[in-house]
């Protein structure tokens, strides 16, 4: 349970970036940047010039950073919903395993990813709690 109002149940789940009100302001401007990437004409001016698009839209330098180097789970980190980060894998073409395997630990390839999930996917243990873990 809880022991402060600022926490959530979820909080103590390993890998768990869920979109709240503590993180929709921090990821609001990542966000619609990455929405605006439903757009045909929005797409052909990030390829233009990626970082002078995000500049457009107020996107803070370490979420810039995440988003040049396709660091998908930091986005998440910082704010982004991981839908709206799923615009940014469509844009450069990619099935979502790129994205999946980018956001495992320790970060999988296309492949891996895809034989990890044929293989039945990852074991649970050590990835339902983080004070079990003593990392919390």
């Amino acid at each position: 349970m809880p022991t402060n109002k600022d926490e959530r149940d979820y909080d103590d789940v390993p890998g768990t970036y869920v979109l709240d009100s503590r993180s929709y302001r921090q990821g609001y401007k990542l966000n619609m940047f990455l929405m605006s990437l439903n757009k045909a004409d929005a797409r052909a001016a990030f390829s233009e010039n990626e970082t002078s698009y995000m500049d457009a839209f107020g996107v803070n330098e370490e979420q810039k950073s995440a988003v040049l180097e396709r660091r998908y789970l930091d986005m998440l980190r910082l704010g982004a919903n991981v839908y709206y980060a799923f615009k940014l894998v469509s844009h450069d073409r990619h099935p979502p395993q790129v994205m999946y395997g980018k956001m495992s630990d320790p970060e999988l390839t296309f492949e891996e990813f895809q034989q990890m999930m044929l293989s039945g996917g990852r074991a649970i243990e050590g990835l339902r709690s983080k004070k079990e873990n003593g990392d919390g």
